[in-house]
């Protein structure tokens, strides 16, 4: 693949440690990177230099001939009258202003009567037509509205100000304009923050599916592994290059930095047993020996072995909690709504168990945050009730952070009410296990970034020895080391989790239940995580709240078809008419189920005039009359054939729990032949391989089962 990009030996200050030291790469035509670093690890300031929007103080940047770069900042500003339909057609400006250039060179080519003009026209005419076509600019409108759509604007918003827009629409905004003009190589820092769950999994699909280079920056490990095919990681002003996405640069980091660990100790070992046998020798008889180590010691100290890149992880952690009563939640038929009228969710219906750790799902403005507030006695519900559990004690993360107190230092604002002996060592090693260390702790709250807010708001959580931890989007802000932190800590805390969070890789990693929270206010619970949630949806299982809604707001989300708009229906239909499976034209009444019940059609010779349906028994004498042959009543015996069961009895439910666990354990297989110490070990990998087979061969049998339930158990 062609190299359209070349960056060598990139340097930059911005006090006296540097941001970048060395930084230097290839980017050839395709690549889809995945830039990743702790928080101020210099990955924007990198962009930003990519993007010339700032200056290195040393080394270059090499474009191939022709090669064009966008950049889609985090903080975009824009105070344009135009409206947000006007503003995106900017991006497509050159082509639109190409369209009008053919229009003129047709009327002058219609108008003109000497045919050298009429030549030199056609030709720039045809030149100007091949361009129109290889950029398919002959359907620009559709393009801008699908890629609008697709970031999540509705129709009703296309006429809106740029001016009026929020600051999470103008980065949608600025995204559909990059995506728009479709540069040779994207820049993309953060681009799927403020954008909603389907926009979101559209984006990765277009990134995935572009032609376009692509670097980007993100904290959506689930983004990073369904887009990019290469990781950078930029760590102490360098960068190192690894091959595949995210998941596979952390198995190869973790290989890497065991052999940079051992390199490093080996070195290390051989500088200080020279040091000491020239310390030891440098006066005696082995004086000469001792000069021969004291030059290899020279040589060693020239070539210095480099120092693992190892990205520090905080250690944390929750106390352990005291017990609570078996059930934590109870909710029975909870309803809220606000002054619209139309109710956020309607008789929730559910128990939350002691240790149990559920995640809440729904699309945006569904009332997630809204029911956990119900659940903490901070807003009465409209109808129904959540009773607590016995003993418990509820620590909760607010997403906006109102727990610290932007006046005091962060090692005060940790305190908690409840403890009035907790000293200010003990505090300050608290926030050291949550990565806030030296003069951070001394810092003002109100000085802190946002990622240091976070990190002390959950300190301030366990300070708090909570048994109850209601989370309101803890990954906010957090860079991906402290996101995996945090994934262990509520993983190995003992007591009960309640959470929301857009960071589909932490809820598969943390929740084993969720709350799905569909459109029309209804609500499923589900044993499982993210990705039996996911399992579920594409397997016809159950209605994706979030392309449900999307659907009723915006026209097929950006390119999702009208097929796809008849299957979410039927899975609608059969989810609200479980019992009706199997039954495509039960009768809608009682009184239509009689009347079939003791009629039968009788067909009618062509030419004669239609008759009313015969009841049953003259139906039978009739027949009986001239066949002599018993026409039984029962007309389920009338069919001549009668389908075998192929497989025994069994509740459909009961077959999807079983393929749900089988398919579940094929994930667990697959992760572990990720892990190093089984990829390396030959006869483990091929016995696992094997039981996935086996596995698979049951599950498709048990699809089979499936269809027969569903067809035969009415």
């Amino acid at each position: 693949m062609e190299v359209i990009l070349t960056v060598e030996h990139l340097r930059k200050h911005f006090s006296a440690d540097p941001v970048l030291v060395d930084v230097s790469f290839q980017l050839r035509d395709g690549d889809k990177v995945g830039l990743v670093g702790p928080n101020g690890c210099g990955k924007t300031t990198l962009l930003n230099i990519l993007a010339g929007r700032e200056e290195s103080e040393k080394g270059s940047i090499v474009k191939a001939s022709g090669t064009s770069i966008g950049y889609l900042e985090q903080r975009p500003e824009n105070n344009s009258d135009r409206t947000l339909l006007d503003e995106a057609k900017l991006a497509l400006a050159p082509l639109v202003e190409m369209q009008h250039e053919a229009e003129r060179l047709a009327d002058q080519l219609s108008q003109t009567t000497d045919e050298t003009e009429q030549i030199r026209l056609a030709a720039r005419y045809d030149r100007i037509h091949e361009s129109l076509q290889r950029h398919d600019a002959y359907h620009l409108d559709y393009r801008i509205e699908k890629i609008l759509h697709g970031v999540g604007f509705t129709d009703d918003e296309f006429t809106k100000p740029v001016s009026a827009l929020s600051g999470g629409e103008m980065n949608r905004l600025n995204l559909a304009r990059l995506l728009l003009e479709e540069p040779d190589v994207m820049l993309l820092d953060e681009p799927s923050n403020h954008l909603d769950l389907l926009a979101t999994e559209w984006l990765e699909n277009f990134l995935h599916d572009t032609s376009a280079a692509v670097i980007l920056v993100s904290h959506d490990r689930y983004f990073l592994d369904r887009v990019t095919n290469r990781t950078f990681e930029l760590f102490h002003g360098t960068i190192d290059d690894y091959p595949g996405n995210f998941s596979k640069y952390t198995a190869l980091k973790e290989e890497r930095l065991t052999v940079q660990t051992r390199t490093y100790e080996k070195y290390i070992e051989e500088v200080e047993k020279a040091k000491e046998f020239i310390r030891r020798n440098h006066y005696g008889m082995k004086a000469a020996q001792a000069e021969d180590r004291r030059k290899k010691l020279e040589r060693l100290m020239e070539t210095p072995a480099d120092l693992p890149r190892k990205i520090e992880t905080p250690s944390m952690r929750f106390n352990k909690p005291s017990r609570t009563g078996d059930i934590v939640f109870r909710c029975e038929k909870l309803s809220k709504g606000f002054t619209s009228g139309k109710p956020l969710f309607r008789d929730l219906t559910f128990d939350i168990e002691r240790g149990q750790r559920w995640a809440i799902l729904g699309p945006n403005g569904c009332g997630k945050t809204t029911l956990l507030r119900c659940l903490l006695n901070e807003i009465t519900p409209d109808s129904g009730k959540s009773v607590h559990g016995q003993g418990l004690k509820i620590g909760y993360f607010d997403q906006q952070l109102h727990v610290l107190d932007d006046s005091l230092q962060v090692v005060d604002a940790i305190r908690p009410v409840n403890k009035k002996i907790f000293e200010e060592p003990a505090r300050r090693s608290l926030l050291g296990l949550f990565g806030l260390t030296g003069d951070q702790q001394l810092q003002t709250v109100a000085s802190l970034s946002g990622g240091q807010r976070c990190r002390a708001a959950l300190a301030k959580l366990s300070a708090e020895d909570a048994n109850v931890l209601i989370l309101d989007e803890p990954t906010n802000h957090l860079d991906l080391w402290a996101r995996a932190a945090l994934e262990k800590a509520i993983r190995d805390f003992e007591g009960t989790v309640l959470l929301i969070s857009h960071d589909r890789y932490f809820v598969d990693r943390v929740a084993d239940h969720l709350l799905i929270i569909q459109p029309d206010a209804r609500f499923k619970t589900l044993e499982g995580n993210y990705s039996t949630f996911r399992h579920m949806v594409s397997k016809g299982l159950m209605a994706d709240p979030f392309l449900t809604d999307a659907f009723s707001d915006r026209k097929a989300a950006g390119g999702v078809g009208k097929a796809m708009v008849s299957t979410i229906k039927q899975i609608q239909n059969r989810n609200n008419n479980e019992s009706d499976i199997g039954k495509p034209n039960a009768p809608s009444n009682e009184t239509e189920k009689q009347k079939t019940k003791n009629k039968i059609t009788v067909p009618q010779s062509s030419g004669k005039k239609h008759k009313e349906p015969l009841r049953k028994e003259e139906h039978w004498k009739n027949q009986q009359g001239k066949t002599g042959e018993t026409i039984p009543l029962d007309d389920t015996k009338t069919k001549k054939e009668k389908k075998v069961r192929k497989f025994p009895f069994r509740k459909i439910h009961e077959i999807e729990e079983e393929i749900f666990a089988r398919e579940t354990q094929i994930m667990a297989w697959n992760d572990d032949l990720l892990r190093p110490e089984i990829a390396r070990d030959g006869e483990r990998t091929k016995a696992i391989h094997l039981e996935i087979k086996e596995e698979q061969e049951k599950i498709a049998q048990l699809y089979e089962h499936w269809e027969e339930a569903n067809e035969l158990n009415w």
